[in-house]
């Protein structure tokens, strides 16, 4: 499992590591987020959203990106009391490379034999943070 933990960890910072831009982007941005424990083997993932009102800033990172992994932690403690989980997000401008990377980031837990769960759009989305 701590194997698993450094895994996730290198690959989220190795997501926004290849997100940085120079400038800034008015394009909008696409988000999904993953939940994961490691005391059980069911995965959530979030359909690919986009983020309404949200742009990039100029160092192309997500602003408040870690309110959104909270608000996923806090839907799934709420309406399926399920706690003490990590709850990751991507993001990213292109829905080509975004839809890349979500399938890949689901294919790895599926070699795991890990159960990946898909929460409905219906059910959850994401929203912009109050400033």
């Amino acid at each position: 499992m701590k194997k698993l933990k450094i895994v996730l960890t290198i690959l989220l910072v190795l997501c926004v590591c290849s997100l940085s831009a120079k400038k800034k982007n008015d394009k909008p941005v696409y988000a999904f987020g993953i939940s994961e424990s490691f005391t059980d083997s069911i995965v959530y993932n979030t359909n690919i959203q986009v983020i309404d009102s949200v742009y990039l800033d100029a160092n192309g990172f997500l602003p408040a990106r870690d309110s959104y992994a909270y608000q996923l932690k806090n839907y799934l403690e709420i309406n399926k009391e399920l706690t003490d989980r990590t709850c990751m997000i991507f993001f990213n401008t292109d829905m080509k490379k975004l839809t890349k990377e979500f399938n890949k980031v689901v294919a790895r837990y599926k070699k795991k034999n890990v159960i990946v769960q898909s929460i409905k759009p219906e059910d959850f989305k994401f929203t912009k943070p109050e400033e």
